[in-house]
């Protein structure tokens, strides 16, 4: 018996398959060399054989036995950069063992891409758990997006709310400033999107249904205060999440979102953009209510981002007219 671990699933590995609980344990050990051990008996669970397919349970015990150097303890984690890490609480909104909510800034991106070095995903190593494992993105938001953002501590509650997302169990609640007023002031838009390449990267369309890649979008929105119908304060809820989903459909009803860099084409509009507003996309995740795992409600509600509210000021949008706990406009 020498040499031989018997380990305890943990809480938050329940229905983890076998040869993902060893990837995550001991990642040096080949698919290959797990399927002998298993297939000698080497390796079982709760004194049972087992497959590379079986699904693990909180509190099962895994014999694992001796597998040379794989046996030594991880030694190396993330890394841990102070100033990430402090930046990154200065934003949560929401805090839990299993999630954090932050109120992401406008022009930060959530995950790292071509010229992208300084991103959400990347800063998330320096808040590592208590067994050292970096946070976990759930869902996204466009890099000029501000707004709630929901980020798993554990793999438990990865899945979870991955689960809540596809489902479409989650609330989430954008505030947007448009070009114009919407007609009629209270609708639904629904159409199909797909990818289009362009000079500096992709961007969605409109297409008919049964073009190659389209998938089918669907978003309420609802007038909240408008400024002599040449901009209103518009409260939006997609029920999909297609990528731009509601950048697109704005664009769709007449009344682009302002300062979107990639659906508002200032020549195409022939339009002059007023002095002293706000700089920058005016779209902003105000709030996200969904389950825990725990059967509580969670809700958050984001402040604006500065170039917004310096927009809401100028407009005379009394942004703290409505009670965000309460009856707000996007509950009509």
């Amino acid at each position: 018996m020498s040499g031989v671990q018997l380990r305890e699933v943990a809480r938050d590995e329940d229905g983890m398959r076998l040869d993902r609980w060893f990837s995550v344990h001991f990642s040096g050990l080949s698919f290959g060399r797990l399927q002998k051990l298993l297939r000698s008996g080497q390796v079982r669970v709760d004194s049972g054989r087992v497959q590379t397919n079986t699904r693990l349970s909180a509190g099962q015990v895994v014999r694992v036995p001796p597998l040379g150097d794989l046996d030594a303890p991880k030694t190396s984690g993330p890394k841990i950069n102070p100033k990430d890490a402090a930046f990154l609480r200065g934003l949560i909104l929401y805090e839990d063992d299993e999630v954090y909510v932050f109120n992401k800034p406008h022009g930060l991106a959530v995950q790292g891409g071509s010229g992208t070095k300084r991103h959400i995903d990347g800063m998330l190593q320096s808040l590592p758990n208590k067994k050292g494992e970096a946070p976990r993105l759930v869902h996204r938001l466009d890099r000029d997006t501000s707004g709630c953002l929901l980020v798993a501590k554990t793999r438990a509650a990865a899945s979870h709310f991955g689960s809540v997302f596809r489902s479409r169990s989650a609330r989430k609640i954008y505030w947007a400033v448009v070009v114009g007023a919407p007609t009629p002031r209270q609708g639904r838009i629904s159409c199909f999107l797909a990818k289009q390449a362009t000079r500096d990267g992709e961007q969605m369309i409109v297409v008919e249904n049964g073009t190659e890649g389209a998938q089918h979008s669907t978003s309420y929105y609802s007038v909240t205060d408008s400024a002599a119908n040449r901009f209103s304060w518009v409260t939006l809820k997609p029920v999909t999440g297609r990528t731009h989903q509601l950048r697109v459909h704005m664009m769709e009803l007449g009344t682009p979102i302002l300062d979107d860099p990639r659906y508002f084409n200032l020549d195409n509009w022939n339009w002059e953009r007023p002095e002293d507003l706000g700089e920058g996309l005016h779209l902003h995740a105000r709030r996200l209510s969904l389950p825990l795992r725990n059967g509580k409600r969670l809700d958050v509600t984001a402040s604006l981002p500065e170039h917004m509210k310096k927009t809401f000021d100028l407009l005379g949008f009394d942004a703290d007219r409505y009670d965000a706990q309460g009856a707000d406009p996007e509950d009509a």
